[in-house]
């Protein structure tokens, strides 16, 4: 295990700034996700850690190690690709202990580490089988256990659930996160997926044009966004413009009013009292209703819904706005074309930097 430094990182490829002055701290043991759409600079960083790519300026340490002018075979992490990049012609034990064999490692030793590489991953059954004899999650386990068997300090995942199918990812993610908990081993891991960082990792850094637009645990990100494009990327939320009528207090909230209604929210330290904000309402943290079941709340109409079984999505136009509700256990009749109230949970309002 060793923790992660990288301090100021840049990375500019002629005139164009892919990683701009990136600092983190991944802690040793952990589960790290960098996240963001293509093109944010998370994979650029990723392999200026692996040692691939060299960055224009900064440093890179392995806990006290300055490893910024190492070379990748010299930097004792794994690598687990997109694509798998096993070997078509080697079994799958052979891809596994290849590079064991590279490094000179006895042949016995190498046998049992790629048994207990393959156990871990519970691929031990399929050692002699050839690569298109296996399926895309087998596949994948195949090239998580080639990465571990040499017992790397470092882990670096590149998007590598991406390929797989919708029930595969599921299995995977699970398989990931029980040998994390199991081996404990530092894993940095490269996804666009939210679902994928929300549910595995330990710590995200959500990125934006090659910097960190957000730093912390997944349950901190989702509920308490500090950017629109955070709030955005990070699940599906609603903007409501609100007039500030308080100052902010110690904690960071203040008083807003807006046509939806007066909260007490958490608002961007630049805001003064008088001025707009910008606030951020998931959709589960509002409640629908029928109008004509007389509850409370502000009143509208349903426009669209969609039954989904365990859930259903609506879009309400109320007050000027139009709001994306996400309803559990629908059990009545559709909302689509009924007056509807809504209302708005209090505690899950949140204000963001526009």
């Amino acid at each position: 295990m060793t923790s992660v430094h990288l301090q100021g990182i840049r990375k500019v490829y002629d005139r164009a700034v892919a990683v701009d002055d990136v600092s983190l701290d991944v802690p040793s043991g952990s589960l790290f996700f960098l996240l963001g759409a293509s093109g944010c600079g998370k994979t650029t960083i990723l392999r200026m850690i692996a040692g691939f790519v060299q960055p224009t300026a900064g440093r890179i340490r392995f806990g006290d190690r300055d490893v910024t002018d190492v070379p990748p075979e010299r930097r004792n992490a794994g690598m687990v690709f997109q694509n798998y990049a096993l070997w078509p012609h080697m079994t799958v034990a052979q891809n596994v202990g290849f590079g064991l064999e590279v490094r000179g490692v006895a042949s016995d030793e190498r046998r049992r580490r790629v048994g207990e590489a393959l156990d871990l991953v519970r691929m031990g059954e399929y050692a002699e089988r050839v690569p298109n004899q296996l399926s895309g999650g087998q596949q994948q386990r195949v090239a998580l256990a080639r990465a571990l068997a040499f017992r790397p300090d470092l882990l670096l995942l590149d998007e590598p659930l991406s390929n797989l199918d919708a029930k595969l990812r599921l299995e995977m993610r699970a398989e990931i996160r029980r040998i994390s908990s199991e081996l404990r081993i530092t894993m940095i891991y490269v996804t666009h997926d939210q679902h994928e960082a929300l549910s595995l990792a330990d710590q995200v850094a959500v990125m934006f044009r090659g910097r960190i637009e957000q730093l912390g645990a997944p349950r901190e990100i989702y509920q308490s966004p500090r950017t629109r494009f955070v709030a955005e990327f990070i699940g599906e939320t609603n903007f409501i413009t609100a007039r500030l009528r308080s100052a902010v207090d110690a904690g960071g909230c203040g008083d807003v009013e807006s046509a939806l209604g007066s909260w007490r929210a958490r608002v961007p330290a630049s805001a003064r009292s008088g001025s707009d904000v910008l606030l951020s309402v998931r959709p589960e943290s509002i409640r629908v209703s029928d109008a004509a079941s007389g509850g409370g709340g502000v009143r509208g109409r349903c426009t669209e819904s969609t039954y989904l079984g365990s859930h259903a999505q609506h879009v309400v136009e109320v007050a000027g706005a139009r709001l994306k509700v996400l309803e559990t256990n629908p059990h009545g009749p559709s909302l689509q074309g009924r007056e509807v109230a809504v209302q708005i949970d209090a505690d899950q309002v949140v204000g963001v930097e526009g």
